[in-house]
């Protein structure tokens, strides 16, 4: 099945700050919802254990992040790929980071994935609506980050 989501949101914080909390796998794994590690493989690439609940199906999940077409602190993409007892994933990400005046950034991000398994069998406006969930949830976290951090 594929999926398909693109969206933005407000961050009160320079870009340069908000690009080395993206890229931090301490940070990372304390916003991505349902994340139990992130490791950092190389410069450009991580591993993660995931532990989520997509609809009434709920497990484990491994995978890895690659990060391409670097321009810190503006631009990157992000190819996501993993498999666990809710099935397998793959997927592309392209992020943009934006000054929107001298305190606040924009990111916004367009992504394409497809997903198969039990994960696909809850049918996809359940997984959009999760998807979604969960993409608001990391920005709150980040949100939270930078909040606390002050």
């Amino acid at each position: 099945m594929k999926v398909e989501l693109s969206g933005s949101e407000l961050i009160e914080v320079k870009p340069e700050d908000l690009w080395r909390a993206i890229i931090d796998p301490e940070v990372l794994k304390k916003c991505i919802p349902g994340c139990e590690d992130v490791i950092a493989v190389s410069h450009e690439e991580y591993s993660m254990k995931l532990n989520l609940k997509v609809g009434a199906v709920g497990g484990s999940f491994e995978g890895k992040i690659k990060l391409s077409n670097l321009e810190p602190p503006n631009k990157c993409t992000l190819d996501v790929s993993g498999s666990g007892s809710l099935g397998t994933g793959s997927g592309i990400a392209k992020i943009n980071i934006s000054k929107n005046n001298e305190l606040n950034s924009m990111i916004e991000y367009e992504s394409l994935g497809e997903v198969g398994g039990l994960v696909a069998g809850v049918g996809q406006r359940i997984l959009y609506g999760v998807a979604k969930h969960l993409i608001k949830k990391f920005f709150s976290e980040i949100k939270n980050h930078f909040l606390n951090d002050k």
